[in-house]
This record gives C-alpha cells, sequence and structure tokens, in this order.
C-alpha cells in the first residue's frame, strides 16, 4: 500500500467490481488486450474463461511459484489488474508485468506505484533478480508508466504475443535489483517534486 493506492491478491469475491470495471472499460482496453489465436484445423476454438476460471488458474500458476496475481485498488475501490507472470528460477530469476487500469483514474499515478509496489516486492521480498514488461509500440499510456519508473529499454520483439487479434511487436522494458537497491517505490516517489518519501 503507498497512499490511495493498494496492491493485493485478486480474490473469488472480486468478480462483480472487475466485471463493472473492466466492462465499463471494454473500448478502451481491448486494443491492447492479448487474445486467442484462431484453432488449427480440425481443432474447437478455445474459449474465454470466466472470471472463476481464470481466478482459479492464476492462483494454481501462484501455488506453483509461477505467478504473482494482484488487483489494483484506488481510494479503496478496484481499479485495475496487474500481474507478474511467467516466473522462472534457477539461474534466471525472472518475471514479467502485465497490467490494466480504469480510465477514470489513468493519469493519477495509481499504475506507476502499482508497479513500483510489484517491482519492489518481486525484488526484496520474492527473490527475483529481473523484471521486465512488454509493450506495444503503440499504446502510450503504457510506455508512460514504465518511462517513468526508469525502466530500460532493450529493444523490439517481433511479433511477440497475439493482441487484439493478431500477432504484435512488443518493446521490452527492463529493470534488474542492482539497479533500484533503494527500491523503485522510493525512486518513484523522488522524482515527484514536492512529494514525501516515506514510504506507507
Amino acid at each position: 500500500m503507498d497512499g490511495p493506492t493498494t496492491l493485493r491478491p485478486i480474490r473469488l469475491r472480486d468478480q462483480r467490481a472487475w466485471r463493472e470495471v473492466n466492462q465499463r472499460n471494454r473500448d478502451w482496453l481491448r486494443p491492447w488486450e492479448a487474445t486467442i489465436p484462431p484453432a488449427p484445423p480440425g481443432h474447437l476454438p478455445p474459449r474465454r474463461p470466466t472470471f472463476r476460471q481464470m481466478v482459479r488458474h492464476l492462483r494454481t500458476e501462484a501455488q506453483a511459484g509461477r505467478m504473482l496475481p494482484f488487483v489494483v485498488e484506488y481510494e479503496g475501490r478496484l481499479a485495475g489488474q496487474l500481474t507478474v507472470a511467467g516466473i522462472t528460477w534457477g539461474s534466471m530469476c525472472s518475471g514479467h508485468i502485465g497490467y490494466w487500469i480504469d480510465r477514470a483514474v489513468a493519469g493519477r499515478g495509481v499504475m506507476p506505484t502499482a508497479v513500483a509496489l510489484a517491482v519492489d516486492h518481486c525484488f526484496h521480498s520474492v527473490g527475483l533478480h529481473r523484471v521486465e514488461v512488454c509493450i506495444r509500440p503503440e499504446n502510450l499510456p503504457s510506455r508512460r508508466v514504465v518511462e517513468k519508473l526508469g525502466f530500460r529499454e532493450e529493444g523490439t520483439r517481433p511479433r511477440y504475443l497475439h493482441i487484439d487479434g493478431a500477432w504484435r511487436d512488443h518493446l521490452v522494458f527492463a529493470l534488474t535489483a542492482e539497479e533500484v537497491p533503494g527500491g523503485l517505490l522510493a525512486r518513484w516517489h523522488r522524482s515527484q517534486p514536492g512529494r514525501s518519501t516515506e514510504i506507507k
């Protein structure tokens, strides 16, 4: 938690609030959301999971140490979702972050704060060494989040993910634990003139 922004595990009882926010933001989110490629000939087309199926899958992956599924709250209300996925241990100790936010609160520093909270948790509590965020070049609001936080841009992954019905190029942004020894949230606070660096 940092001020009015809270990051917490997703729960089955979030269904009503999650659906309301997600459906209200359908047009805004659709261009950036992952889609499922067409099924090969002779195979049934895949179906999107229900909310309950999604949460159960996220929990199973979390229990296996491969994922950290969160919701973002702003002023006590669900405002988005953030997931640390693809967690790999061994010699890599890495994961990648995906997120979306309610358009009604975009631009208030909510998602940069949530990403900073997640990165600090990954580095200082979970034990990851590297975190990356992959973003479509056209997704300027999402790019502003990582730029504000000082992620390094590492290059382009051509046709990396199936988004909005097609394989899309993504830019790769990353941080390692050595780059933020005092914590990403504290650095985010210092970058905002007039804001206290005290973390609540």
